[in-house]
């Protein structure tokens, strides 16, 4: 469950719209009702959708504007949506209202939600619907002088992810300012929180003042989500969780966007997973998302753009939480594995572009590489731990110290058990998956928020995609606090290796396709 989550989220061509287009240009977006067993789904094309209010290409921002001269009762406006209506941002603004106040019943809200997910909602009630849970809450605000310099990125959940941290001070040391407002980890999807919280001393609540002070000391901070900041959404998700309602498209888009619409950005990248560990397995699902989260950006006047990235292998080489730490210290390095930084060099090269940085794509991702291989990326880092909680000392060590010094100085579990290959052949797949749930077994993951987490258990992949095995090579190194793995565990983790009979070869980039805000040209 790694859409949006709470505490704190190959080969297609890329969809290029046309530059000096107004409010969502070419795109007519429409959040279709949903059909049961299918997922709510944006209609885009380049002639108006047929839902009423969604044509705004002739438009800047908009919210529905047909208000009710009188609010309407909260029943009312669940029968209105339950029967596929349409409703108006002041019918909006009321539900949110009573969500956050307190007059609103779990029964209404659950019935609402349902009603979504099964109807669906259009663009201009799904931008009223972000707007209104941003306003729900505290707004953070920042200096004029940073308008320009403000991104952030955003991740719907993988196994392995690990960007966010060497990504984050890697756009610091390019001149922006990265607000970052992280999650914890929920099911098999790790957290980003998590994993900075296995350094010691680090700590992930920093008020609006000290988040500014990072900003301006450092350049960037990761920090989990005040309760002051956008109040509804944690309750619309927590009632989504139990309604059987997380996956409906409107809802996690308002969900993503009203996070980051409080951190008063100029730009947003996010990074939508698909594949078999992914919540959306087929990257058509995956896409239908992400190119509603970059309408309903421009809906509210923030350049969005999602990229689609594969999640069928873990990203790098190690799961778990100190051990992906680790693992993102060696991409501040300027090393690790070329998956990992790939990532983290084009995505931070959408930013730098969409925020003026850089005149192109692919200037930016070499000047996010360039922060990676002179050390001050991780520079940053080493400040930012610092700034947030981890002795100054320890942060020296870490960001100074080789591999095995690391691993001294992090969470360590204390058993390691190593499979072997059953068989020769080529890697073609490490199912990150099965992975992921024997991990969460173990303890690296939680299936209740709150749960304590084994920081020190992960694994680590000795092989690559690609690769050539002969039979009996070490493939995985466990690392665990049980006493051994279970008969159970090792088949699952066994059966996630792949092999086939063909030639070695490359494994493919992870970075599949890109969707660009309609005022942006291909760069």
């Amino acid at each position: 469950m790694g859409v949006d989550r709470r505490n704190g989220k190959g080969g297609d061509k890329c969809r290029w719209p046309h530059r000096g287009t107004q409010g969502v240009g070419r795109f007519q977006v429409c959040l279709e009702p949903h059909r049961p067993g299918a997922m709510a789904t944006p209609a885009i094309s380049g002639s108006p959708a047929p839902t009423p209010g969604t044509d705004i290409s002739s438009r800047g921002p908009q919210s529905p504007s047909d208000p009710s001269p009188e609010p309407k009762q909260l029943p009312e406006l669940i029968r209105v949506k339950r029967d596929g209506g349409r409703l108006s941002e002041g019918d909006i603004k009321s539900f949110v209202r009573a969500v956050v106040d307190g007059s609103a019943q779990g029964a209404q809200i659950g019935a609402m939600l349902m009603a979504i997910r099964l109807r669906g909602m259009d663009l201009e009630e799904t931008v009223a619907l972000t707007q209104a849970l941003a306003n729900s809450g505290q707004q953070l605000e920042w200096p004029e002088a940073w308008h320009q310099q403000l991104v952030d990125k955003h991740s719907t959940g993988g196994v392995g992810d690990k960007v966010s941290l060497a990504l984050a001070p890697a756009l610091a040391a390019c001149g922006c300012k990265v607000p970052m407002i992280s999650g914890r980890g929920l099911g098999h999807t790790g957290g980003t929180l998590d994993k900075l919280e296995s350094i010691p001393g680090y700590t992930v609540i920093q008020s609006p003042e000290q988040m500014q002070g990072l900003l301006e000391k450092v350049g960037c901070c990761i920090v989990g989500q005040s309760k002051k900041l956008v109040p509804a959404d944690g309750i619309l998700y927590a009632a989504r969780d139990v309604t059987a309602t997380v996956d409906s498209l409107p809802l996690i888009t308002a969900s993503i966007l009203s996070k980051k619409v409080v951190e008063s950005l100029s730009a947003l990248v996010i990074d939508v997973k698909f594949g078999g560990a992914a919540v959306f397995p087929r990257q058509t699902e995956a896409r239908e998302l992400a190119r509603t989260l970059v309408a309903v950006g421009a809906g509210l006047g923030l350049r969005v753009a999602a990229a689609l990235t594969a999640m069928d292998n873990p990203l790098g080489r190690n799961v778990g939480n100190s051990l992906e730490v680790e693992e993102a210290l060696l991409c501040l390095d300027g090393a690790g594995p070329p998956d990992l930084r790939d990532l983290v060099t084009r995505l931070g090269g959408v930013l730098l572009w969409l925020n003026g940085l850089a005149e192109a794509q692919a200037e930016g991702a070499a000047r996010v590489a360039a922060a990676l291989d002179d050390g001050s990326a991780r520079d940053r880092f080493e400040r930012m731990l610092a700034m947030q909680g981890v002795d100054a000392g320890l942060a020296r060590a870490l960001c100074s110290g080789t591999p095995a010094q690391r691993r001294q100085l992090l969470p360590r579990a204390q058993k390691q058990e190593e499979l072997l290959a059953p068989t020769d052949g080529t890697v073609e797949l490490v199912r990150a998956l099965p992975l992921a749930r024997v991990l969460h077994e173990l303890g690296a993951g939680r299936s209740r928020a709150g749960e304590p987490l084994q920081l020190g258990v992960g694994a680590e992949l000795l092989v690559s995609v690609g690769q050539r095995l002969c039979r009996g090579t070490p493939w995985l190194r466990v690392h665990l606090d049980a006493p051994a793995l279970s008969d159970p565990q090792r088949s699952a983790l066994q059966e996630a290796l792949v092999l086939s009979d063909r030639e070695p070869f490359t494994a493919p980039s992870p970075f599949a396709e890109l969707i660009l805000p309609p005022t942006t040209a291909q760069q």
